[in-house]
């Protein structure tokens, strides 16, 4: 039997027709965004802000600077997902609650904090990627949250991003990276998952490095039997619980 998560993954797509009659509750809402703000981010920045869109006066806003789409004024609430620039003055705050869980030691906060400030301090194409990356991972747990709970969901660049900011009151220093439809499918007018490009011609493993300038390519076979998903025990927390125990 397939593993739930993976058949959630590999069974969404992207809803075009929605139920304008169903509406999703706030606490569903801040459901999906909480789940949105497990994704990972860099040095734990958790630069990302989600505008929840749900109201028909702030649909009617969006939906002229985002190519008429009907999904913003269909979808129960579409999410204007933005980045943040990356700014690596916020790291010890936002480390603060990992020292007070006792997650990390609090002498590890600078060894945090220092490489985040050379990474992106005075590198504006940088930070600007990290926005761009962060809001596209918390983007995508949504995606798959709201596929799990039964729900549709649409991404969407189509949108005047000049005129987005200033309508829905953008700080300068957020992105705003991509529009998110969350609602019902309506049945049987959706399209299912169309089909992808085979793996063989996506996936390479890395050879060795041979003369300057080349290397030993090793393309994926066109046909595997995919491995069947791991067993864990019930009470390992997702380190390697049988090392750990081998330590003790």
């Amino acid at each position: 039997m397939i593993n739930a998560i993976i058949e959630s993954i590999v069974s969404r797509s992207t809803t075009k027709y929605y139920d304008p009659a169903i509406t999703l509750t706030d606490d569903q809402i801040r459901e999906l965004v909480r789940i949105g703000t497990t994704a990972p981010t860099s040095f734990h920045l958790q630069n990302w802000r989600f505008i929840a869109v749900r109201t028909p006066e702030a649909k009617a806003r969006l939906r002229p600077i985002a190519w008429d789409q009907p999904a913003i004024t269909e979808a129960a609430v579409t999410f204007i997902i933005c980045g943040q620039l990356a700014d690596s003055s916020v790291v010890p705050e936002r480390l603060a609650p990992l020292v007070k869980a006792g997650i990390m030691p609090a002498k590890m906060v600078p060894e945090w904090e220092i490489p985040a400030r050379n990474l992106y301090m005075g590198y504006p194409q940088r930070q600007r990627d990290e926005a761009v990356r962060t809001a596209t991972f918390g983007a995508a747990a949504i995606i798959y949250a709201a596929r799990a709970l039964g729900l549709g969901s649409t991404p969407m660049i189509g949108f005047d991003a000049e005129a987005v900011a200033p309508e829905f009151a953008l700080a300068e220093d957020e992105v705003p990276v991509m529009l998110l439809s969350v609602g019902v499918a309506l049945p049987k007018k959706n399209w299912p998952q169309k089909p992808r490009r085979p793996v063989a011609d996506v996936l390479e493993f890395a050879g060795l490095r041979m003369a300057a300038g080349s290397t030993k390519r090793e393309r994926a076979p066109a046909e595997w039997t995919p491995l069947p998903p791991l067993e864990r025990d019930p009470g390992c927390d997702g380190r390697d619980c049988e090392s750990e125990a081998a330590e003790v």
